[in-house]
Parts: C-alpha cells; sequence; structure tokens
C-alpha cells in the first residue's frame, strides 16, 4: 500500500480548524473564504445545511461568488467526497483553489465515521503536489475525544483561535489503517455464492431481496447496479468468485461482497476517470450511487458493504 505521508506536499495545505460555538466557527470560516476570494481563487463551502445557511449570511453578497454544497447531501457517502466534490472543483479550475469541507459532524452515524476519517487522510495522498488548500472543522464541544485525535491524525496542520501548528500526532497511514475494520454480517442476511457463470443470478437474488426489504425503484436501480459492479470486480480481481450477503439494518439496505482478492490502492474508486480510460471505473461508480460504502480488506481477502437508505 502506498504510503500517504510519503507523498510530496507541494503547495498542498489540509488544515482541521478546531471551533467550539458558532461565534468561533465563522471567525474561523469566513476570513478564509474571504482571503481566497481577495486571491482571485474560486471557493467552495462544503458543510451541513444548517451551517451552510449561517456562512452565506454571514458573507453577504461576497456569498454569490461561492459554491456552495450542503455536505450532509453531497459527502452523504465519505467516498464520494473527494472524486465528487473536491476533485470536481480543483479539476474544473486548475487545482488553484480554496474549500472549506466539513466531513465529519456529530450526527454522523457509528458506521459512518470510520469512512469519513478514512476519507481525510486519503485527501493527503489524492492532492499531495497540487495547489489546493482545504479547511476541515471540527466541533471541540460535541465531538469525542478519539473524533478530535483523529483529526489530529489526518490533518498536517492544525488551526484554531490561538493560530495555526504543526499537527504533532499527524498520521495519516495509521488513521486509514485503524479504521480498516471487519465487517461482520448478521446470521439472517440472505447469502449467495457466485462466480463468473451466475453474476447475472446474484443481481436478480439482490434486486428481489432488495425490493422485499423495502427500496423504492429508484433506489433499487442503483442497488442493483453497484451489486453488479462488485460482483464484476470480484470475478476479475478477487479470485474468479465471491458472496453476497442482503439484509436490513437500521433504516438501510445492506448488501456485502466478499472475496479473496486484496484492495492494495486505497484510493480505489476515489480518483476521478479519465476520458481515455479503459475501465476502472466500477468502484467510482459504486460510491457515486449508494449512501456509504465500507471497506475491509487484508491479503486473506475482501469485504465491500454498500448501504442504501430505504
Amino acid at each position: 500500500m502506498t504510503a500517504i505521508s510519503e507523498l510530496g506536499a507541494g503547495e498542498f495545505s489540509h488544515q482541521a480548524l478546531l471551533y467550539h460555538d458558532d461565534s468561533s466557527y465563522l471567525a474561523g470560516v469566513v476570513p478564509f473564504v474571504l482571503e481566497g476570494l481577495a486571491a482571485g481563487k474560486p471557493v467552495a463551502v462544503a458543510v451541513p445545511g444548517p451551517k451552510l445557511d449561517r456562512i452565506e449570511a454571514a458573507l453577504g453578497p461576497a456569498a454569490r461568488d461561492v459554491r456552495l454544497l450542503d455536505m450532509a447531501e453531497v459527502g452523504r457517502n465519505p467516498g464520494r467526497i473527494i472524486p465528487s466534490v473536491l476533485h470536481d472543483f480543483a479539476d474544473a479550475h486548475q487545482g488553484r483553489v480554496r474549500v472549506l469541507g466539513e466531513p465529519i459532524w456529530p450526527e454522523r452515524s457509528s458506521a459512518e465515521y470510520p469512512a469519513c476519517v478514512q476519507h481525510e487522510a486519503l485527501i493527503n495522498a489524492s492532492f499531495a503536489g497540487s495547489a489546493v488548500t482545504i479547511l476541515c472543522p471540527y466541533d471541540t464541544s460535541r465531538l469525542s475525544e478519539q473524533a478530535l485525535a483523529d483529526a489530529h491524525a489526518t490533518h498536517p496542520v492544525i488551526a484554531d483561535e490561538s493560530g495555526t501548528r504543526a499537527s504533532e500526532g499527524y498520521a495519516p497511514d495509521e488513521a486509514f489503517s485503524r479504521y480498516n475494520l471487519p465487517l461482520t454480517a448478521p446470521p439472517d442476511a440472505e447469502e449467495f455464492s457466485f462466480d463468473l457463470g451466475s453474476l447475472t443470478k446474484a443481481r436478480h437474488v439482490a434486486v428481489a431481496r432488495g425490493a422485499a426489504l423495502g427500496l423504492s425503484q429508484d433506489r433499487l436501480d442503483d442497488f442493483a447496479l453497484a451489486v453488479a459492479e462488485l460482483c464484476a470486480n470480484s470475478v476479475q480481481h478477487g479470485g474468479g468468485s465471491g458472496v453476497l450477503r442482503v439484509w436490513r439494518e437500521h433504516g438501510d439496505v445492506i448488501a456485502e461482497v466478499s472475496d479473496r482478492g486484496y484492495l492494495s490502492d486505497p484510493l480505489a474508486g476515489r480518483r476521478p476517470a479519465s476520458p481515455r480510460q479503459l475501465g476502472g471505473r466500477g468502484l467510482l461508480l459504486v460510491h457515486r450511487v449508494v449512501d456509504l460504502v465500507r471497506t475491509h480488506s487484508t491479503p486473506e481477502g475482501t469485504t465491500t458493504r454498500i448501504y442504501l437508505r430505504g
């Protein structure tokens, strides 16, 4: 696995902003946005909806020059933030941009949180050597001590009311690995073993089970597409076969695919596809159409789990 922390820094900046109330939040984020605009840089703000409204109001007329995004929507699946939010904006402006992005907030679920930390760790590898500047706010009054420790591990620079400093706990590779957690399906999950000859049947099994578990037709189409991509990936890269499991949990319809492959590239599925690229879009597509992706991968095998809200 490529060491996240060993890739060059260039002009790239990835900072965690530690704030404790609305006043310290706006005092940190508004100057960041206005300084970017004053320097002639495109600026995007991707934070949860209520905070987006506060920032827009605080910016006044300057808000018209900022790309405003509700992170609760565009970043519902943390795995699509890098390709579909950060790269989408940076690549459209030749990379010299500022982004205020808040992927971790107190209402994130326990299932989402590990994927959020891995996303933050991977930002450093994805944009190393670029001129992208990213500021990520963290609520010290409501987030756990572990979440704040993870912020120090995934950001090379920490900012707060006292200024900025290098993070003494910066260790993105360790943070990513810490949340490469085993995934165990419940005993009542629908299970189907597949290989090349039964890929179509695997998709039909998933669709039938997803419909029985209450997915709408639109969501069922996304579910079928994601499952088909994961199963095909197992056949091509995971030893020629795999096991599909489907169940419902806490309002989500969940499917996971396990195989004997090893996902050695932590950025797989998070790099934007080149227009001339042949293949290699399967995991990227999965991240785009589902609400959450969790992965556990070791040299002994890989399990990829997808969540869709019913």
